[in-house]
């Protein structure tokens, strides 16, 4: 157990998640007084069983990070019982299926009035959930950091983590939004370093590469269980020649958040992803 995390209050948000999860856990074996936030508190409570059950301190909210006055609200009651936000990981997120398309390039039948009804381009998508999912990827982002960033800046110090994307660096075909929305996130995490230094807040993000979670799960296989044509095309591309494990984002996260390894470490992206990023395909 590290000293750098004992009694000290740690935000989650999307703690219900896949990775998100691991970290939550992973913060509170290291002695952090650990708040859960997620839209499904069902998702929620079974992650804080598992960190009670190990002894653990946490505290589970159900809110969307999209609702300002809900975040507001859950950081005042943060400061009041646990004390001021000192670590808050950003990582809320997604995409959805309508801002998804089934064409990995245009093809000249999205133009037909007549068109299959399971094939979906640029121009079928559904311009209100491709909206939903920048607004959940971006101001998901900017809300929390408001409500809880306000809580370090006071303290003079804290370290903020937000989740890009290997769509953040390299746009992945089918997914606009998701790619537009995670490009933002780097380029708000390096405006975010700059501006809270003077404050003692370090902003720093981390770039998952491909981790099997319940929403990829549908993209990377068939039915059948065997790996799609897309899942093909990321292990042919992956180096390490697999799909990561949440397990394996936490060494970089916790060293990103450490004050003392990473004391001047602000506003940098760190890729989690087998090598996938320094592949040309060649």
């Amino acid at each position: 157990m590290s000293e750098i995390f004992q009694n000290q209050t740690a935000v989650v948000t999307g703690a219900g998640g896949t990775l998100c999860s691991q970290v939550a856990v992973k913060l509170a074996a290291e002695g952090a007084k650990t708040v859960l936030v997620g839209r499904t508190e069902e998702k929620l409570q079974k992650v804080a069983d598992q960190i009670r059950s190990a002894g653990g301190e946490c505290m589970v909210r159900a809110a969307d990070v999209t609702d300002e006055a809900a975040m507001d609200a859950i950081a005042r009651e943060v400061a009041k019982v646990y004390g001021p936000c000192r670590y808050l990981i950003n990582g809320a997120g997604g995409n959805q299926k309508g801002a998804i398309t089934t064409n990995f390039t245009y093809e000249p039948e999205e133009l037909e009035e007549k068109r299959p009804e399971d094939r979906m381009g640029f121009f079928d998508l559904d311009l209100k959930v491709f909206e939903s999912v920048l607004k959940t990827n971006t101001m998901g982002t900017v809300i929390p950091v408001r409500a809880f960033a306000r809580q370090m800046a006071a303290e003079g110090k804290g370290s903020i983590l937000n989740f890009a994307s290997m769509n953040s660096v390299r746009p992945l075909t089918r997914v606009p939004a998701y790619a537009m929305s995670k490009a933002a996130v780097v380029n708000f995490t390096q405006w975010l370093a700059v501006y809270f230094a003077p404050a003692g807040i370090r902003v720093n993000a981390v770039a998952p590469g491909f981790f099997v979670n319940d929403r990829s799960q549908k993209l990377l296989y068939t039915p059948e269980g065997t790996l799609s044509r897309r899942g093909e095309n990321i292990i042919n591309h992956t180096p390490m020649g697999r799909f990561g494990q949440a397990q394996e984002l936490l060494g970089s996260i916790l060293w990103l958040l450490d004050d003392e390894k990473a004391s001047f470490v602000t506003g940098i992206t760190v890729p989690v992803d087998g090598g996938f990023l320094a592949h040309s395909g060649i």
